[in-house]
């Protein structure tokens, strides 16, 4: 957490309000996030906006002469609040754009905002980044090319960033169970029409959490300040030894790679 549905609403909220405004002014309460913040994020005052991308889980606000990243760790959050607003214990950055502040509220410190002035996509934090999942390049015949000699299961290799970018744990284990598809299923042996029915489920499913405004398990606010509703809906994340949802088979769980996996044994093959 957040996984690329909650970094895709924020950036919406913030593109909404930010594109096109300047920074008036910045404040750095504490630099030791993942990576020390960079000396150019105190300086951006004069620098306007001009859009905010996505890229897996990072945000790149463009600036004209460079790039702000920003990633939001495991428990980041971007708020937007009035200019002035007193800091609470784990709000570290600040922007100032007038009257408006964009504020980093990370408990854990795993975030990141750094600059740079080349080119985002060559930068070493994304230069490895695999296909977005939500672009037309990911579709069946592209997932069964990636799986096909892969000698991994299928759910670890959707949550490598460097194959699919940001799916990450929860949609890996929600998109899985759309598709009928175990976590467990040797990637290599998927065939091309069981790719098929992966990559759309992967798709319905961020898309589904980004209209319902991501999850919020635990820190995790929108920009404007209000939780997302997706973690209401979960077919299979953490609701082991719970019936599932479409046949009443108990949720089972298993643990991949150090990370929770959760299927129904009826509906996933």
């Amino acid at each position: 957490m957040p996984e690329l549905p909650e970094v895709e609403v924020t950036r919406r909220g913030l593109a909404r309000r930010l594109a096109g405004r300047a920074i008036s002014g910045g404040v750095v309460r504490e630099p030791r996030l993942r990576w020390p913040v960079e000396p150019g994020v105190r300086s951006l005052a004069g620098r306007t906006v001009r859009s905010i991308r996505r890229r897996g889980k990072y945000l790149l606000l463009d600036c004209g002469d460079g790039h702000l990243i920003l990633h939001l760790g495991m428990s980041g959050s971007l708020r937007l609040q009035p200019a002035g607003t007193a800091a609470n214990k784990h709000d570290h950055i600040d922007l100032l754009f007038g009257d408006t502040m964009l504020r980093l509220r990370d408990p854990r410190r795993f975030g990141a905002v750094l600059w740079t002035a080349q080119p985002p996509e060559a930068h070493r934090l994304l230069a490895h980044l695999g296909v977005e999942p939500l672009s037309r390049a990911l579709d069946g015949a592209r997932l069964h090319a990636l799986a096909r000699d892969r000698r991994v299961a299928i759910k670890p290799l959707l949550m490598d960033s460097r194959t699919i970018a940001g799916v990450g744990n929860i949609y890996a284990n929600e998109s899985l169970f759309r598709a009928g598809i175990r976590p467990t299923a040797r990637a290599s042996r998927l065939s091309r029409e069981r790719c098929a029915r992966l990559a759309r489920a992967i798709k319905d499913t961020l898309r589904a959490a980004i209209r319902a405004g991501g999850s919020s398990l635990r820190d995790f606010v929108a920009s404007d300040g209000n939780p997302g509703t997706f973690q209401q809906r979960y077919w299979v994340y953490e609701r082991a030894g719970r019936p599932c949802r479409r046949c009443g088979e108990p949720i089972r769980r298993v643990v991949q790679g150090q990370r929770s996996s959760y299927f129904c044994p009826g509906c996933q093959r």
